[in-house]
């Protein structure tokens, strides 16, 4: 049987596509980047550099909150409002794999079926694979695609889970989160490190019978934001609530959003801020390569099988298995060049 091999994508058709904002390129491009085959990676290298210079002109958007929260249904909402202002968004959305398969739902895609089909809108669902902290491991590069292709305005909505926050905030310009109602018992379990991050918060299903509840979850939650100390943004986090069923509150958001934008553009944060991120990122992407080459030996493999089951039964400590780990490493390093 003939075995069919990909052929190798030309890059620099690739690049024009994507400046030329073809939703199929984008695709295209978007599958390269995330792509775990060793036969991309170069490729995809090679197209992230070509599409860098191009990149940092759109406003960054990150959007989570706990399931059932709505968060597909305001951005939809929220999303339509923008791209009915003249705006060109994308939206990248981070879906949950399967523990079993580690494939994604990628439901997203349909939950926002008018504004997917927008000619000004380009939504794009990814996996989040085995990335720990709710988000694709290539997002960041899939923004830099999204400004390089004339978006400009990106949002990038997370599954809310684990370290999602912390994560999406270290690659956005404005973390919203999205809160329910019941204020009173969320507020005794909410995390301090996620309220400290967030430039503001929206209260969502406000409508209805639910609206006198949003607005008193809207006074507990902008109560509780004045114990934490000003931003080094010198932006003072906002509640606010929305409805996506009305539209209501959706006007006020953009206009939060774009006033803290204006501020931290104005004052020079903005790029300090991204300076700061585009390190963190290179850490970051420096210790997924570095866990990489850590699998490429097999007899590290085996050593750490063997270690996980002599920490668990507690026959030595964590300190001592993670260096004898470490030694054999470079062991094999040392092997492997001689």
């Amino acid at each position: 049987m003939k075995q069919h091999t990909r052929s190798k994508p030309d890059i620099d058709s690739l690049a024009e596509g994507v400046f030329s904002g073809d939703r199929v390129a984008m695709g295209q491009a978007i599958t390269l980047i995330e792509s775990n085959l060793e036969s991309d990676q170069q490729p995809a290298t090679k197209l992230v550099a070509k599409v860098l210079p191009k990149s940092g002109n759109a406003l960054r958007i990150g959007i989570t909150g706990v399931p059932g929260v709505g968060k597909s249904t305001f951005i939809e909402t929220f999303g339509k409002y923008l791209v009915n202002q003249g705006k060109k968004l994308a939206v990248l959305t981070i879906d949950p794999s399967s523990p079993l398969t580690k494939g994604s739902i990628l439901g997203d895609k349909t939950r926002m079926e008018e504004l997917s089909k927008h000619p000004s809108a380009f939504v794009r669902p990814s996996s989040s694979g085995q990335s720990t902290g709710g988000v694709a491991h290539k997002t960041r590069e899939a923004i830099f695609l999204c400004e390089a292709a004339g978006y400009n305005v990106i949002i990038v909505e997370t599954i809310g889970v684990g370290q999602s926050e912390i994560a999406v905030s270290n690659m956005v310009d404005f973390f919203l989160l999205l809160m329910l109602t019941g204020a009173g018992d969320e507020l005794q379990g909410m995390k301090k490190g996620i309220m400290e991050i967030a430039d503001a918060i929206v209260i969502t299903k406000a409508d209805g019978n639910n609206l006198k509840n949003a607005v008193e979850a809207q006074s507990m939650y902008q109560q509780a934001l004045h114990l934490f100390p000003a931003s080094e943004s010198g932006w003072h986090p906002t509640v606010l609530t929305s409805s996506s069923l009305t539209g209501n509150g959706i006007e006020e958001i953009w206009k939060a959003i774009t006033k803290h934008y204006d501020l931290v553009k104005s004052s020079g944060y903005l790029l300090k801020n991204r300076s700061k991120q585009n390190v963190a990122w290179f850490h970051d992407r420096f210790m997924q390569l570095l866990n990489k080459d850590l699998k490429q030996f097999k007899e590290i493999e085996n050593a750490q099988k063997k270690l996980e089951i002599e920490v668990s039964n507690s026959t030595i400590s964590s300190e001592s298995a993670a260096r004898q780990l470490l030694d054999a490493y470079h062991k094999a390093l040392r092997t492997m060049k001689s």
